[in-house]
């Protein structure tokens, strides 16, 4: 019988953070594409918030968050052996078509202003990383 191999936990918080803001940064460059603007919040016509930047902010916080939480599960429980060699072989093509597909959907002009376009990405990168770091916290302090 194999031992039971642990992983540093760092390792494992760090890779699922990693892993999350690049997928909330997808999500945001696919709602962008889709007219999910961010930059809704900071318009100052007076009138309501528009309800695509709402849904885009709330995509992309549950985005981070459950990206981190399941990756660090996965991580933590391939490093422990309790997936088989054959599912792990099936994640990592099941994610390189899903980056691929993204990296193909986006790989047009953006329709936001760049200035705009760069303050949008820094707030999706640190919300990103804030939610990515909250979800695998959790999953590591559930194992």
């Amino acid at each position: 019988m194999s031992e039971t191999i642990h992983f540093p936990r760092h390792l494992i918080l760090a890779g699922a953070m990693a892993a999350g803001i690049l997928l909330a940064l997808a999500v945001h460059m696919l709602g962008a594409r889709y007219g999910l603007d961010l930059g809704g919040l900071w318009q100052s016509d007076g009138a309501f918030m528009p309800a695509g930047s709402a849904i885009a902010w709330w995509l992309i916080a549950t985005v981070g968050f459950s990206s981190g939480y399941f990756i660090a599960n996965i991580m933590h429980s391939a490093v422990s052996g309790e997936i088989p060699q054959r599912a792990r072989n099936f994640l990592v093509v099941v994610g390189v078509l899903m980056l691929a597909g993204i990296g193909q959907a986006i790989s047009g002009p953006s329709p936001v202003p760049s200035a705009a376009g760069v303050l949008a990405g820094l707030a999706v990168l640190c919300l990103g990383a804030l939610m990515a770091f909250c979800g695998a916290h959790f999953a590591l302090r559930k194992s």
